[in-house]
């Protein structure tokens, strides 16, 4: 399952990530500082999702 688990962040922490920028750019923020801190937050809540999404993927298997 870890093997799944670390495919699985690989795509959803650049969804994550990506859309908090976005998020970010949106509400004006557009310097440097909070555009990392929006993509860095992306990242780590891309964790605990890839495992969920894994451990569905294979309870349901």
């Amino acid at each position: 399952m870890l093997r799944l688990a670390s495919i699985l962040y690989s795509l959803i922490s650049t969804t994550l990530a990506g859309t908090l920028v976005i998020v970010a750019l949106t509400m004006g923020f557009d310097t440097l500082q909070p555009i990392l801190v929006a993509a860095a937050i992306g990242f780590a809540a891309a964790l605990p999702v890839a495992w969920l999404v894994a451990k569905g993927i294979v309870e349901n298997n």
